[in-house]
């Protein structure tokens, strides 16, 4: 699969098999994360996996109302960056993250980016907070996003080049 077609691929996935992913898939998951350019090459982001059901479970309470896939997911890894490493954390933190969704995809594996930053758990507490909470992440590290992994349920839509808003491009010459 070429990488434009990886992208037309690439859509978020809420609903997943029980079947388990591979270590060896994961980890190639991981490396494009760690792959994954960074501001003055500062490097800031670090990534915890889960794969512990009741874990996965706890964790889907840390959004109101759009956590709860990753109490299907095979597994989940959540971003964290260095806020004292480097100005770029957050920026940083994104591009690991979509590096991370177009090689699951390309693998077959669904994903969807559960936004942290700036969000309520369902208990009313900062996002951030809940899930330092259950994982014990440093005060220092702030909390980008969660990516939930595991195979679709059913096969996402393609989406169709023909359909792109080619009106958002100017050219300057």
């Amino acid at each position: 699969m070429d990488m434009l077609e990886i992208m037309r691929s690439r859509r978020s996935v809420r609903r997943y098999t029980e079947e388990k992913i591979l270590d060896e898939d994961l980890k190639k998951i991981l490396s494009a994360a760690l792959l994954a350019p960074s501001g003055h090459s500062k490097y800031p982001c670090e990534f915890i996996v889960v794969k512990n059901r009741d874990l996965l479970e706890k964790m889907s309470h840390c959004r109101k109302g759009v956590a709860k896939m990753l109490e299907g997911a095979a597994a989940a890894v959540v971003v964290i960056a260095d806020k004292n490493k480097s100005d770029t954390f957050v920026e940083d933190s994104c591009v690991a993250i979509m590096n991370m969704e177009l090689l699951a995809t390309s693998l077959g594996i669904g994903n969807c980016w559960i936004q942290i930053r700036n969000r309520e758990a369902e208990d009313d507490t900062p996002s951030e907070n809940y899930l330092r909470g259950l994982l014990n992440f440093p005060e220092n590290f702030a909390c980008q996003a969660i990516l939930s992994l595991g195979f679709p349920a059913k096969p996402p839509r393609v989406r169709e080049l023909d359909k792109l808003n080619f009106d958002k491009i100017s050219f300057v010459d």
